[in-house]
């Protein structure tokens, strides 16, 4: 309000300044504050500027027998409040007399009697107040006549000043003028779909517009004034003040939310507060907004029900929520919710993960009702954990997330009742949730709709619709609401599960795909895995680097045919497998015969194709066999890429081996492509094709780089080769190109993957060979070998103990195995020590009792070096050790140090 037909009476000065402090706030009070908050605030402000003990407001009409019926109390005792709830409006108490005449009217109050009982007219004024107190009593004024009074509780016997009287005068004019605002806030020019309606008008009606009610809960009396009474359409002569009669009033559709409202109201003891469709006997549907209180007797049990009651029809009206005659948009508006049910309805079927449900309750919701803000949570223990928002700030949602559930969080509890909730103001949820009162402000919201996510019975959840302003839910919009909570409840529960889902089989394919590739001297290596669908996200695509002896590495790629988490379980089984093979240095052949072995077990349904290849970077040979996988891509230092051409053999688990290789001679530099079917096959794209186009992409890659430019990634010179891709950085920008090239846009039908290995061939310097005869004199020959080549290569600190495992292993050659003895030691990253003989027979360890001679060469050997093991060749087997060269130790061995120096061969 801020005009001067709101602010009637003189202004005050002198002792009356606080009276007109009270004027100026009383000007600065919006529409947004009406009903029984409005009666609150009067009555505060009229004790605050007595200095009384509290105060109440009574409503009625002169001429009715049923006289004035309390409304609203404040800070006075619920004992006493039980004294004032019915005044006759003919008797002599200040209320009365006020009402009655129109006036202020100041009344002493004595005759104290022990107890709170019903107020005797005939006793003066009451039998129940101690002596010195008094009552101040200015009546409400609508146009025209009285609507109530507002009644203060003093301890003073002293008559209120005249600055103080002529507030009260006009704060009574105020309220009085409010209360008969018949449409009630906001004005119906504020609000949407509005039309030529000036700026703060309101509806003329000749009664006031509140309504009073009174129902005894006991004995299903009901008492209306004229304006309820008009508000229903119901002719005082035939209303027969029965709560049936008032329920066959309430619209069908509305009735269910205004009986759970008020059962909710008397189990908890709170302020009933909603808005319904009332069906008027002449045919039209009009709209009422109500406000009450539970009054309960003296054993604290319910026992009555009073209220107030504002006729906001033609508000809907404007609004073309109405139905009946006058309801021109109706239809309109039925057809708007419709197409709004009906978009969100196929936005939730779409929705896949949490945050798409999120995404499409807010596109829609929010925009329907006007709302500013939404959340979704879960519970999770005892807090809420929001897992998606609109509206809200990422502070507030961290903030609610800290909150136990149990600590006065509506959200929490809709979640518990499994019954919607709406609050329609500030006041009315401070009111609910004193403890968690200072949410709406650190939120920013003024009304909110807390409904509950059922899913096939059980809570999955809480939803949040929040609004900037007061707003008043009618019921077609309660209904419409919790209709809506159960769609996004179903999509919830089925993006929740998704998303559960999804998360474990990312993490499953995380786990069962390397982390990362193993930096290795023989290969630089680069790759990417790309999942199908947002509706699958794993497969069975796999591969890996493993390293193997002498500095040859193997590299691998596989598809298990279909997708989904079995799939990727199997492609775990098998890359297990794989490194368990790898790890006993078996030929490509060999080693995928058992994995066929092994995916025939698994069933008559399970399929998998492969490529397994070996790079020997001595030789810079490359051996590869496949299995039903297409062939790699060898891309040469020159720029030329051509596909090996060798017998693909069958899947695995429908092979028939022995499987076809292929020997491959690699130039330094060359690169190594390896793929899936996914990335160069589609339904629209043949294999050969997709194959085709692979190789064009590879060839501009290449040919982008220029010859003898420095690596971007590194600062160091060009290597001789027409590539230019020297480090895992450009292999890595490599395989994003070739993805990015291949794969469509929209995503692929099929996972897909992609392995890209730079080959470098061990320099001659880095690798020394000698002969060694088959006598016992070898193990000197040995030695003498490697401390010679040690000190070569600067690698003195190594002397000691390679000259003791090389001496081990070629005694071991001449003991129990057969010529021709090969030495070699290889430098790279590691120093590797090799002894090969002409003898298939494997060595292993054995346990030597304390009085064996013998037996404990090869735990000494295990002992000093880093790694050992064996591997077969073409003519034989290779025993080979290896020892970092990055921390070069001291020798272990210091109680064995003699050995080094004396062989038992020697003598």
């Amino acid at each position: 309000m801020g005009d001067d037909q709101h602010a009637p009476g003189p202004r005050f000065t002198g002792a009356g300044r606080i009276s007109e402090e009270r004027q100026r706030l009383l000007s600065g009070v919006g529409d947004d504050l009406w009903g029984i908050e409005l009666l609150r605030f009067a009555i505060q402000q009229a004790v605050a500027d007595l200095a009384g003990l509290g105060g109440m407001v009574h409503l009625g009409r002169p001429g009715l027998g049923g006289g004035l019926r309390l409304v609203v109390t404040s800070g006075l005792p619920p004992a006493f409040a039980q004294e004032w709830e019915r005044i006759d409006g003919s008797g002599p108490l200040a209320p009365a007399r006020a009402f009655r005449d129109s006036a202020f009217v100041w009344a002493p109050l004595a005759n104290l009697v022990p107890g709170m009982r019903e107020p005797d007219a005939t006793a003066g004024e009451s039998r129940a107040w101690p002596a010195g107190t008094a009552m101040a009593a200015v009546p409400l004024l609508g146009p025209g006549r009285p609507v109530g009074t507002l009644s203060v509780v003093t301890l003073s016997s002293q008559e209120p000043s005249a600055g103080q009287r002529a507030f009260l005068d006009m704060l009574g004019r105020w309220a009085g003028e409010r209360l008969s605002k018949p449409s009630g806030p906001p004005p119906v020019s504020s609000l949407p779909g509005s039309q030529e309606q000036p700026t703060g008008s309101r509806l003329p009606q000749d009664l006031p517009a509140v309504g009073t009610w009174d129902w005894d809960i006991r004995t299903g009396d009901v008492t209306w004034n004229d304006a309820t009474l008009t508000a229903f359409g119901i002719a005082p002569e035939t209303f027969d003040s029965r709560i049936e009669t008032w329920l066959g009033a309430v619209h069908p559709d509305d009735l269910p939310w205004v009986l759970a409202d008020i059962d909710e109201a008397i189990r908890l003891g709170r302020m009933y507060s909603t808005e319904y469709r009332v069906c008027r006997p002449d045919g039209t549907t009009g709209w009422v907004r109500v406000r009450g209180r539970l009054v309960v007797d003296e054993n604290g049990e319910p026992a009555r029900m009073v209220g107030t009651l504002w006729d906001v029809t033609r508000t809907h009206e404007a609004l073309g929520t109405v139905t009946g005659p006058q309801a021109h948009n109706s239809e309109r508006a039925a057809t708007e919710r419709a197409s709004r049910i009906s978009q969100l309805t196929r936005a939730l079927a779409e929705a896949v993960t949490v945050q798409d449900v999120v995404d499409a309750t807010a596109d829609h919701i929010l925009p329907s009702f006007g709302a500013a803000g939404l959340m979704l949570a879960f519970r999770e223990g005892d807090h809420l954990r929001p897992v998606g928002f609109t509206g809200y700030s990422a502070e507030f949602i961290e903030r609610i997330s800290r909150i136990p559930a149990g600590s006065g969080l509506p959200i929490a509890e809709v979640l518990r009742q499994r019954s919607p909730l709406f609050i329609t103001s500030v006041e009315e949820y401070i009111e609910r949730y004193p403890k968690t009162a200072f949410l709406p402000a650190a939120g920013g919201k003024k009304a909110w709709a807390f409904l509950p996510l059922i899913a096939s019975g059980r809570p999955v959840g809480s939803c949040v619709v929040s609004f900037a302003e007061p707003r008043q839910f009618t019921g077609e919009e309660r209904n419409l609401l919790t209709a809506l909570s159960g769609l996004v409840a179903q999509a919830m529960e089925r993006a929740r599960l998704y998303d559960r889902e999804h998360t474990r089989a990312k993490e499953l394919q995380r786990g069962l795909l390397p982390r990362e590739l193993p930096p290795l001297p023989a290969v630089t290596s680069a790759a990417r895995y790309l999942p199908a669908g947002t509706e699958m996200e794993v497969g069975g695509d796999w591969y890996d680097v493993i390293p193997l002896s002498a500095n040859r590495v193997a590299i691998v790629i596989g598809d298990v045919m279909g997708h989904g988490v079995s799939e990727a379980v199997t492609m775990g089984r098998l890359r297990t497998a794989v490194r368990t093979l790898a790890d006993l240095e078996l030929p490509p052949d060999e080693l995928l015969t058992h994995l066929n072995d092994l995916v025939s077990d698994l069933g008559d349904d399970f399929y998998a194709t492969c490529l397994y290849l070996v790079y020997d970077p001595t030789t810079r040979g490359c051996v590869l066999t496949r299995a039903g996988h297409p062939p790699p891509a060898v891309v040469h230092p020159d720029g030329s890429v051509h596909f090996p051409d060798a017998d693909p053999n069958s899947p695995l688990g429908a092979a028939t081996p022995p499987f076809d290789t292929v020997e491959l001679d690699l130039p330094d530099g060359s690169l190594l492509v390896l793929y899936t079917d996914g990335l160069v096959e589609s339904s629209t794209l043949d294999i050969d094709q997709g194959m085709a186009h692979l190789a064009k992409a590879l060839t501009s890659a290449v040919r982008e780089t220029l010859p003898g430019t420095a690596c971007p990634h590194r600062d160091h010179a060009a290597a001789p080769d027409a590539t230019g891709l020297r480090c895992a950085a450009c292999l890595e920008a490599l395989c994003d190109k070739l993805t990015t090239t291949l794969l469509p846009t929209d995503g692929t039908t099929d996972d897909a993957a992609l392995l890209i290995a730079r080959t470098h061939a061990l320099p001659g310097d880095d690798m020394a060979s000698w002969p060694l005869p088959e006598h016992p004199k070898a193990a000197r020959q040995a030695r003498e070998h490697v401390r010679a080549q040690l000190s070569a290569w600067n690698l003195d600190a190594l002397s000691t103990t390679t000259e003791l495992l090389a001496s081990e292993l070629v005694g071991n050659v001449v003991r129990h195995a057969k010529g021709p003895i090969q030495l070699r030691l290889l430098r790279s990253d590691v120093l590797t020590c090799e002894v090969s003989d002409g003898s298939l027979t494997t060595p292993r360890i054995r346990r030597a009792a304390e009085t064996d001679e013998g037996g404990r060469g090869l735990q000494l050997v295990s002992a000093i070096s880093h790694r050992w093991g064996t591997r077969y060749t073409a003519t034989g087997k290779c025993i080979w050790t290896e020892q970092p060269l990055k921390a070069i130790a001291p020798a272990l061995l210091t109680e064995h140090s003699g050995l080094d120096l004396y062989d038992p061969l020697d003598d």
